[in-house]
Parts: C-alpha cells; structure tokens; sequence
C-alpha cells in the first residue's frame, strides 16, 4: 500500500475506535469511558450501569459495525462486478424485497412481529434470486445492462407491493416507518443469533471474490485469457452482495447511503481501484460511520431515538462531496 492509502486506512481504524467509544458511554445515561473499560473486563461491580452497557449498548454497537460493514462491502462488490458506479443493493432488488418482506410481518402479522427480520431476510434473497434469474440465464446472461434492468424492475415490483399494502392498512403504517427510514434497536444478541450464518457466508464469499474481481478491472477479455469467468465472477459476487445486505436489511431496515457513498469514498481517498483494497477498507469505513450516526441518531434528543438513515446523509455527504470536489 502507498502512505496515502495506509493513511486513509489509519484514519478509519481511529474513526472507528472513537466512534465505539462514543457508543458505548453515550446515551440518556452517559457512562464514563474509564467504567465502560472496567465494564466490559469485568472489574466493575453488577449495576444499572453494567445493564445499559452489557445488555444494551454492546449488542447495539456489534450490530451498527456488523450492518454497517456488510453494506460497505455490498456495494464495493456491486460496482465492481458491474462496472456501475451507481451500483447498490438497490441495483439487486434486495432493498426492494427486505423492505416489502417487513411491511409484511408488520402490516398483516403484528402479532408476529419477532419474525420481522426473518421476514426481511427472505424476501431481500427471494428478490435477488428473482435478479439472478432473470439476468444471468439465457444466452445473452450475465450481461451489466440485462442484471441492472432486471434489479430495477424486481425492485419496482416489490416497491409497489409495499405501497399497496401501506395503502391497504394506512392505520398500521407508522408502526413500519422506522423499518422503511432504517435504524437500530437495543434489543439484545437475540438478532444476531439468528443471522450471524448469513454474514459469515456473505464475508466469506466476498473474501474470495477479491482477486477475481482485481482481474475484471483488466476487461472481460483479459480476464477469460488469465482462466477468469466474467459471468460466474458477477453472479457470485452479487450473491454475497445479496447475503450480506439482506442480513443488514433484517437488522437495521433500510438504511441507504452506505453501500453507494462508502466505496466511492474508499477509492477517491485512497486513490485506487483495487479490490484487494477497497472491498476490505469499504468494511471499515461503513462501521465506522454507522456507529457514528447511530450514535448521534440515540444521543441528540435523548431519550428519544430517531432513524439513523437521516444521520447517515448529515455525515456521509459533507464528506463525499469535498473528496469528489478534490478529485475532479
């Protein structure tokens, strides 16, 4: 890595350390660092202030960095197997379909809700699978347009599925604004127990289509002549792109922004194209600033918490403009 690069990197690491920080000692109850510290090894007695931080700030940060991370990488992967610079989970359909499987649980099974993520889950992969179907089979698949053109219209199917639905039962739908704006609850390790697999096998995947992708950056022509399959690449590419922000979807709702500004951000920054190094920092980068705005979404009308998906524009764009304003 160049000093730019290892500098851009460096800076995230501290970002991302301040912001964990900032997460578990801020709130309606503000904690002092030294006995978050003392907390977390163990050295602090049980009390009110061990609850908030153990029971309900820890998990609450995991999952920020945890969703925060796989959108970042989600979107990296994306735009570099489709060559798309506006490339997103939006582009699968995954958004679509996450967002249309909650207002489902929601709307029609109140009763139910605890099956929300579930929901979500299943109905972002079902959408990508839909994608995939559609725009990787026949002759002429596996094609950048085909796969685009197929995410929009999967996403614009699912997108109107939610507004009738919303329209059906309008009493019902300010119990599903959060959801639809995204934000994170305090809710315990009981979410992540049930989707830790699918972020393991997204993260995994993604792990092993960094080198493969690097060879797209040469063309798809190069590629075939080094043993790469252009096709294969992108669809697997966008299947762990599908896994990883289905899961997040089912965590943390829609929460926009990251998956399209993160990886920009990364490659303006560092200066670079590589995946070998943008897939992993977009990791990085996206934690840091979920827990950042998580953070500010719980603390600035404490004890009132607000969606985090607002929070995410107030810091994410000053940011990105100044960096595309530089680079052009």
């Amino acid at each position: 890595m160049t000093s730019r690069q290892i500098a851009v990197l460096i800076s995230l690491l501290v970002a991302l350390a301040a912001a964990i920080v900032a997460s578990l000692a801020l709130g309606a109850v503000n904690i002092p660092f030294a006995q978050v510290v003392d907390i977390l090894l163990g050295r602090d007695a049980p009390g009110p202030s061990a609850q908030i931080v153990e029971v309900l700030r820890l998990p609450r940060t995991v999952e920020a960095m945890l969703v925060g991370a796989a959108l970042g990488v989600a979107g990296a992967l994306l735009q570099g197997a489709l060559g798309n610079p506006l490339a997103s989970p939006d582009v699968i359909g995954v958004t679509g379909g996450a967002g249309f499987g909650a207002v489902l649980i929601i709307i029609l099974y109140p009763e139910s809700i605890a099956l929300l993520p579930v929901g979500a889950l299943a109905f972002g992969l079902l959408a990508a699978a839909m994608v995939f179907v559609i725009g990787f089979t026949g002759p002429t698949g596996g094609g950048i347009g085909r796969v685009i053109l197929a995410g929009i219209a999967i996403a614009s199917l699912f997108a109107a599925g939610t507004a009738a639905l919303m329209a059906a039962y309008p009493d019902r739908v300010p119990s599903a604004i959060f959801f639809l704006v995204g934000g994170l609850t305090s809710t315990g390790w009981e979410t992540l127990k049930q989707l830790w697999p699918y972020f393991t096998f997204g993260f995994v995947l993604a792990a092993f289509m960094i080198r493969p992708l690097d060879r797209l950056l040469l063309g798809d022509d190069v590629a075939a002549s080094l043993g790469s399959k252009p096709r294969t690449i992108r669809l697997l590419s966008a299947l762990a792109a599908a896994v990883l922000a289905s899961a997040a979807a089912a965590v943390a709702g829609l929460v926009a922004f990251i998956g399209l500004v993160i990886p920009h951000v990364v490659r303006l920054a560092g200066g670079t194209n590589n995946h070998t190094y943008v897939v992993p920092v977009s990791a990085l980068g996206g934690a840091a600033l979920l827990v950042a705005a998580d953070t500010l979404a719980r603390t600035i009308r404490a004890p009132i918490e607000m969606p985090v998906g607002p929070f995410l524009v107030v810091l994410g764009v000053p940011l990105f403009l100044w960096l595309l304003r530089k680079a052009v």
